[in-house]
């Protein structure tokens, strides 16, 4: 991530002199976009080593959720930094007379541009179809519902970073073809509007799972099984999740328990579901039971001695 951070702000200069000498608001705004990519690389890699932090006894269950609030900071680094600078540079190239330069250079750095962006949006697709192997579901599920905010996040970026060069390409030929500065400030408020959707959506994701979002249908499904199918186990009558970071999930169930089980046996059905749940789940669950009746009552261990 050091490395991709630094191949930004070096892409991010290139496309600075570029727009300048082409007199480009869309390539300037291209190079707010890869400084804007570089200070959320920043922040994720804060994430990551915040969020790997192992639990003490102010937070029993580790720092998981912090990645979600970097990632949140992030969210609003790509808003700040890329969006506001892109979309106001583009209202200013609208309303003056653009110094028009040969866009020779600016074409030069985006095709270095597609070159780097292409090859870093490939690994974090690679990385995201693997983990949608691990938890045995489709790709477009894994983007919508993974709790990794991280690898989201960077999937994310740098589809719209290729998204991002296309429309700074579009509006430097269309400036060239009209001779009209409208399409190059045209361009660079979609990039702008682009970034703000791109943030307005992991912002959205880090919120939820901040706020405390539980598993997805699948696990859900999954846990429902696991926890019904255990014998002794007579009906599942509260099911309640919760993500504590992308590896990590609460489990709380009410369980209605056979009449004839005694307390011992009760104890190995809460051991033997704990493992089940460890060994089907894609993520590291900790697991409370209630034994408890369907009416809501205590549950009540058959006295082993009888």
């Amino acid at each position: 991530m050091l490395t991709a951070g630094a191949a930004n702000v070096v892409v991010a200069a290139l496309k600075l002199v570029a727009g300048l000498l082409a007199g480009s608001s869309a390539m300037l705004a291209e190079s707010a976009h890869s400084l804007a990519d570089t200070l959320n690389q920043g922040l994720l890699l804060t994430s990551l080593r915040s969020g790997a932090r192992p639990g003490d006894r102010r937070h029993p269950f580790g720092y998981g959720q912090d990645r979600y609030f970097w990632s949140l900071l992030s969210a609003f680094g790509i808003f700040i930094a890329g969006a506001g600078f892109s979309i106001f540079e583009g209202i200013l190239s609208l309303s003056r007379p653009g110094a028009e330069g040969s866009p020779l250079l600016a074409y030069i750095v985006l095709a270095v541009s597609f070159a780097a962006e292409g090859t870093s949006l490939y690994r974090a697709f690679s990385q995201t179809r693997a983990q949608a192997r691990i938890r045995r579901t489709s790709f477009q599920d894994q983007v919508r519902e993974s709790p990794d905010t991280t690898v989201k996040t960077a999937l994310f970026e740098d589809t719209a970073a290729i998204a991002g060069l296309l429309l700074a390409l579009g509006g430097l030929i269309l400036r060239q073809l009209t001779g009209s500065g409208v399409w190059d400030g045209s361009a660079s408020i979609a990039i702008g509007v682009l970034l703000v959707l791109v943030a307005l959506r992991l912002g959205r994701d880090s919120r939820d799972l901040l706020i405390g979002r539980a598993a997805s249908d699948e696990q859900l499904r999954a846990i429902r099984a696991e926890i019904e199918g255990t014998p002794g186990v007579d009906a599942l009558v509260e099911l309640l999740t919760m993500h504590l970071g992308p590896d990590r999930l609460i489990v709380g169930a009410r369980i209605d328990l056979s009449d004839d089980i005694s307390a011992g046996q009760a104890e190995a059905i809460a051991d033997r579901i704990d493992s089940q749940l460890e060994a089907k789940l894609s993520v590291s669950p900790h697991v409370f039971l209630d034994p408890t009746g369907r009416s809501g009552g205590p549950f009540t261990a058959r006295d082993e001695g009888r």
